[in-house]
């Protein structure tokens, strides 16, 4: 039985989730920042979240990343041209973090729009492929010797940018989750055991009361 308050805390997270927002990580591979990505990620209300690679020894780290925390959702894929399409079909613009001559400073976008902010490999940054497919690029002005940000770091500013417009504009107060959505993530969220048993059987989960005890 999960306490009440922590059920009611779950619960409050997945409210204020933003499933127009999501990061797109194309073949970052350093655990320690797939992981601070991640982190970043749920701190802002990101739901779900998608890594892109086409070498198994990459997909396999983000994985493991991924695995490191059950409050977002990694999604891995291993073509950008599919998911880019994917995302674009759904009405997500796609970002990408990259300098360049046409690329624009990270604060002039208005991240309340449906928005996917892509993330290159540490030091390469977006392939050239990668950069065909998005919508835009972006850049952090940088007033130093450094030339960019760690990639985490990078993610980090920008998220939290985005993070402060859609609070001016109300966006967390709004529940964007569908229903179903929700729910199902909340009981994954409150009871993971129970929850990873079920789907092992292909069994619908119970429903649960208003403070987090299961009705069957």
């Amino acid at each position: 039985m999960i306490n009440p308050e922590r059920f009611h805390k779950i619960r409050r997270l997945l409210e204020q989730r933003q499933p127009d927002l999501t990061v797109v990580m194309d073949n970052v591979n350093k655990p320690h920042n797939l992981a601070a990505i991640i982190r970043t990620c749920d701190s802002v209300g990101i739901e779900t979240i998608h890594a892109v690679s086409n070498r198994p020894s990459i997909r396999k780290k983000q994985k493991t990343a991924g695995g490191s925390t059950r409050w977002v959702q990694l999604s891995l894929h291993e073509s950008m041209e599919n998911l880019a399409n994917t995302l674009k079909s759904n009405g997500t613009r796609l970002l990408a973090a990259h300098y360049s001559s046409t690329s624009v400073d990270f604060r002039s976008i208005d991240y309340t729009r449906p928005t996917a902010i892509v993330m290159g490999a540490e030091k390469l940054g977006p392939s050239s492929d990668t950069i065909s497919l998005v919508d835009q690029a972006i850049h952090i002005p940088m007033q130093g010797m450094a030339e960019s940000l760690n990639v985490s770091v990078a993610a980090a500013v920008i998220l939290f940018e985005a993070q402060r417009q859609r609070l001016a504009a109300g966006c967390y107060e709004k529940i964007a989750l569908e229903k179903e959505t929700l729910e199902k993530r909340l009981f994954e969220l409150a009871y993971p055991s129970i929850a990873e048993k079920l789907a092992m059987q292909a069994k619908p989960y119970p429903p649960l009361d208003e403070e987090g005890r299961l009705l069957d």
